[in-house]
């Protein structure tokens, strides 16, 4: 995992100050950023997106019911693939359905597919799952958003995120980063 930084420091960002809070995403989207992982999960169809949150004040922050989607510029909404969605596609067990040419009954295999206990540890260590941000602290963790079928989601993209609550269970207002903040960042200034 890589460490995160304050969330205001990376170029997709967006900070309220009066809540003393930020939240910045950070797309492994290019080989040498994604080599961090040991599965190229492009080739699965998903972009990972470090998520990161900050939080500036004196309370902690709720994170229970937050939701986070990526509207695409052609307005596909995307959301973070579950555990299971993620496995799902990974694993693609295949099974042969041709049928036997012999009289007699051939006992069929059972068709196991599977993810490595390594690819399965990596993923259960990047997910983001933290469920609050503590005073002065940052949270950080990766989601997985399904891009199968689309050329170049990030142009003209932005992300959303909700849900993120006071210390009173207060919602905060929305943030709302657009990816272009991301794209357009000189190399030298993407942590």
């Amino acid at each position: 995992m890589p460490a995160a930084q304050p969330a205001r420091t990376y170029p997709a960002h967006d900070e309220h100050p009066t809540e003393k809070v930020a939240v910045a995403v950070d797309p492994y989207d290019v080989e040498d950023k994604a080599s961090i992982f040991s599965v190229n999960y492009r080739n699965y169809g998903y972009v990972p997106v470090l998520l990161i949150i900050t939080n500036d004040g004196d309370q902690p922050v709720s994170l229970v019911g937050m939701k986070a989607q990526l509207n695409t510029k052609d307005r596909s909404k995307l959301y973070p693939a579950t555990t299971d969605d993620l496995l799902r596609r990974m694993s693609h067990p295949s099974r042969n359905d041709r049928p036997n040419p012999l009289p007699i009954p051939l006992p069929r295999k059972e068709v196991k597919g599977g993810v490595s206990r390594k690819t399965w540890d990596e993923f259960e260590q990047a997910q983001f799952a933290a469920k609050a941000v503590e005073p002065h602290s940052t949270a950080r963790g990766f989601l997985f958003f399904d891009i199968s079928g689309i050329s170049n989601p990030l142009a003209g993209a932005n992300f959303y995120l909700t849900g993120v609550n006071d210390a009173k269970g207060n919602e905060l207002m929305y943030f709302e980063i657009a990816m272009e903040k991301y794209l357009s960042a000189p190399e030298a200034k993407r942590p």
